[in-house]
């Protein structure tokens, strides 16, 4: 019987000193820099998905219209990331974007069919993509849910490559210096390829060359003529 209850006891022992460490585990969630960033990331979404279907109509210029369907296409795919983390973690989101957000839309709107619409609209975006970009490295330095921690890393590049199309509103178009960077990386490695094969062709043309002066001389001396 004595050792039965000393059993007991030292079972009760185990468990009550896994509990603790074991409840935190279970506690754990998104904290309050967590839960402040996929709803600021949300609202952010929905007004560059709101001012980029309203630049679509409104732009007067080609390449105004293009960063407004990347930023459209972007920040609904970067949207529908936010919606589902924050359906996995318990985090509700708002209908729509801030007040502040719609009232510098709508300032951008009144100049619509003007060609001050164009200007307005790449200031805007600007200064929306430089706040969105340091909301982002808050979260990345400051947030503890490493699943929010990880979705700020991921938009970074695309707010960053954001920004550089709208920057002190000049408007560069989508893929631009991309492209222009690719085409002449690929350009040097394909002309330093062509470049390659074509002095080895040369430079194996006059081996052969040599080569044939070489035994010529030789059977000369060997034959006297």
């Amino acid at each position: 019987m004595h050792r039965t209850r000393t059993s007991a006891a030292l079972t009760l022992t185990a468990i009550c000193g896994v509990m603790p460490a074991a409840a935190p585990a279970f506690a754990a969630g998104p904290s309050t820099q967590d839960t402040s960033f996929l709803r600021a990331a949300h609202q952010g979404n929905l007004a560059e998905i709101a001012a980029g279907k309203d630049a679509a109509n409104h732009a007067t210029t080609d390449c105004v219209r293009q960063v407004a369907a990347k930023f459209v296409t972007d920040h609904t795919k970067l949207d529908s990331d936010v919606r589902a983390l924050a359906r996995k973690l318990n985090v509700s989101l708002p209908s729509g974007p801030t007040a502040e957000q719609r009232q510098a839309l709508a300032a951008v709107q009144g100049k619509a069919g003007t060609s001050g619409y164009d200007a307005a609209w790449l200031k805007l975006q600007s200064a929306a993509h430089t706040k969105t970009l340091a909301m982002i490295d808050r979260e990345i330095s400051s947030g503890s849910d490493s699943a929010a921690v990880a979705a700020a890393k991921a938009a970074r590049p695309v707010v960053r490559m954001h920004l550089d199309m709208v920057s002190g509103g000049t408007c560069h178009k989508p893929g631009a210096s991309t492209a222009v960077h690719a085409g002449v990386a690929t350009g040097t490695a394909e002309g330093g390829s062509s470049m390659g094969v074509a002095a080895l062709g040369a430079g194996g043309g006059l081996s052969a060359v040599a080569a044939a002066w070489y035994l010529r001389s030789r059977r000369r001396a060997t034959t006297g003529r």
